[in-house]
């Protein structure tokens, strides 16, 4: 595939506002559980197999119309998560291997998902940036109803927020494992609201 796709238009705005209510308003979603890079956001994850899609329905059935369309049919293990950032928030150059807290041989996930449920008109910073071996190959400001999916093993950032307001992604990383599969999670979850999380580690 490129590097990545850009799809507008994605979902109806009714939608949109539902996810971004549930979202908001989910007791899961504090102070982000990811890694260091990750300055001044907040969010919870979700780890699953295929197999496990329905449990993920029943627990947070307002993520469905996002995994319908943005599962990829030959992936068989997700990591998914929410991703709000404010002003002052920025994430730093990272390649996505969530999964390598549960198999520390993992590789990069083959695809990464990101839906902007809202995003500013007015935003200041804010883009995803993209690298494939220290060079750009993208630069995508976000827009709200816009679903980007690139490849797995690009280094990846979100230069710093500099203006009011809130920019929430639902992001998904997208595995195609084979032996790896038994270690990971059939289901879980990730959050600092929830005693004794698991410590992310990323590259």
């Amino acid at each position: 595939m490129p590097y990545y796709h850009q799809h507008s238009a994605c979902f109806s705005l009714s939608y949109l506002e539902e996810l971004r209510g549930q979202i908001l308003a989910c007791p899961y979603f504090v102070v982000n559980n990811l890694n260091r890079d990750f300055v001044g956001t907040k969010g919870f994850s979700v780890v699953f197999r295929r197999s496990h899609l329905s449990t993920v329905a029943q627990r947070f059935p307002y993520f469905v119309p996002y995994l319908e369309r943005a599962l990829q049919p030959e992936c068989n293990a997700f990591y998914l998560n929410p991703l709000l950032l404010t002003a002052g928030s920025r994430v730093d150059p990272h390649i996505d291997r969530s999964l390598r807290s549960y198999c520390k041989t993992i590789e990069p996930p083959a695809v990464v998902s990101v839906l902007y449920v809202a995003v500013p008109a007015d935003l200041v910073g804010g883009e995803l940036v993209l690298r494939s071996h220290k060079r750009q190959v993208g630069q995508v400001r976000p827009q709200t109803n816009t679903l980007v999916v690139f490849q797995g093993d690009l280094t990846h950032a979100i230069n710093p927020v500099t203006s009011q307001g809130l920019r929430l992604s639902l992001v998904c990383e997208q595995y195609n494992l084979t032996s790896e599969l038994e270690e990971i999670p059939e289901f879980c979850l990730e959050s600092r609201a929830i005693a004794k999380p698991r410590s992310k580690q990323r590259n």
